[in-house]
C-alpha cells in the first residue's frame, strides 16, 4: 500500500525525524561554528556555546532570532539527531554536568545529522508509489541507515558518512527519475545550476531536475514546481510566493524557512508555512 499524502509519513514518524530542542542539550547552539554574516550577528567557533544559549538549553533569543541578525539559525534542522545524540547515544548526560561527553558528543552530533537527514530522505522516497519497483532497495538502506545511529559514540565519530550517503544518494536518484518519469513532456534538467536572481516568474518547472541548484534571490513567483526534485537547492530568498511546490521531491522545512512566500503558494501536506511568510 502506498502512503495517503495527507496522512503523516509512518517511517518519518517512528525514527523521530523532526527536531525536538525540549530534548535536546543545546548541540546545535555549540557544536557547530558559524562566521558574522548575513545569517549571524557574531563569529562562534565549534564546540563554543552560542552566547544566547542559557542553562536550561534554551535560546534566550528564539522570538527574535531573525530582528536579532541570527536568521541562519532559523533554516537550520538537524532533523531530530540532536535529541538522538542527547538522549540515545550519551544516555541523557548532558554536557554541562558531564564534561567528559562533551567533546565526543560534539564531534558525533554532525555525523548523526547527516544519518538522520538520509532517513528523512529515505522515508519519503519509500512513500512513493512511483518507486515501487526498488522499495525493497530503499527500506533495506533505510534500515541500515537507522542501524547505524545506534552505533557507539567512538562508531559514530568513526563513520565513513560520504561513501554511506554515496550509496543512498543513488537510489534517491532512481526514486527521482521514476517519480519524474510521470510527468508528461520534456523536463528541465538544471542539477547544480547557477540560477541566483534568475527570472523564473510563472516557469513550468513541472518535474525538473534541480538538485543542488542555486536558487537564491531567485523570482518564482507563480512557478510551478510539481514533483520537481529540490534536493540540496538553496532557496535563500526565493520568492515562491503562488508557486506550486505540491508533490516536489525531497523539499524540506528548513528551505522553505530559508525561501520567501505567501498564502497562495501550494506547499507539500507534510511541510508547513514559515511564520514570516
Amino acid at each position: 500500500m502506498s502512503q495517503d499524502p495527507t496522512q503523516p509519513n509512518p517511517d518519518a514518524t517512528r525514527l523521530g525525524l523532526v527536531s525536538d530542542c525540549g530534548s535536546c542539550f543545546g548541540l546545535c547552539c555549540v557544536a557547530l561554528p558559524f562566521a558574522a554574516s548575513a545569517d549571524f550577528a557574531v563569529d562562534k567557533d565549534a564546540g563554543r556555546p552560542c552566547g544566547n544559549l542559557q542553562s536550561d538549553f534554551r535560546c534566550g533569543i528564539h522570538a527574535e532570532l531573525r530582528e536579532r541578525g541570527f536568521s541562519g539559525c532559523t533554516v537550520f534542522d538537524c532533523f531530530g539527531a540532536g535529541q538522538k545524540v542527547s538522549q540515545v547515544t550519551f544516555g541523557g548526560k548532558d554536557w554541562r554536568q558531564a564534561p567528559r561527553t562533551a567533546r565526543p558528543m560534539f564531534d558525533v552530533f554532525p555525523v548523526m545529522r547527516q544519518l538522520h537527514e538520509l532517513l528523512r530522505y529515505l522515508a519519503e522516497a519509500l512513500a512513493r508509489p512511483a518507486a515501487r519497483p526498488i522499495r525493497a532497495e530503499l527500506r533495506r538502506a533505510l534500515e541500515e541507515t537507522e542501524a547505524l545511529t545506534y552505533g557507539t559514540p567512538e562508531e559514530l565519530a568513526g563513520l565513513d558518512v560520504p561513501a554511506h550517503r554515496g550509496e543512498v544518494n543513488a537510489l534517491l536518484l532512481r526514486t527521482s527519475e521514476l517519480v519524474r518519469a510521470e510527468v508528461p513532456g520534456r523536463k528541465k534538467e538544471r542539477r547544480g545550476a547557477d540560477l541566483m536572481g534568475a527570472r523564473l516568474r510563472g516557469a513550468d518547472l513541472r518535474g525538473a531536475n534541480l538538485r543542488g541548484a542555486y536558487l537564491i534571490a531567485a523570482d518564482l513567483t507563480g512557478a510551478d514546481l510539481r514533483a520537481a526534485d529540490l534536493i540540496g537547492a538553496d532557496l535563500r530568498d526565493a520568492d515562491l510566493s503562488g508557486a506550486d511546490l505540491t508533490g516536489s521531491l525531497f523539499l524540506t522545512q528548513a528551505q522553505l524557512n530559508a525561501a520567501k512566500g505567501d498564502g497562495r503558494t501550494t506547499l507539500p501536506p507534510e511541510l508547513g508555512r514559515p511564520a514570516h511568510w
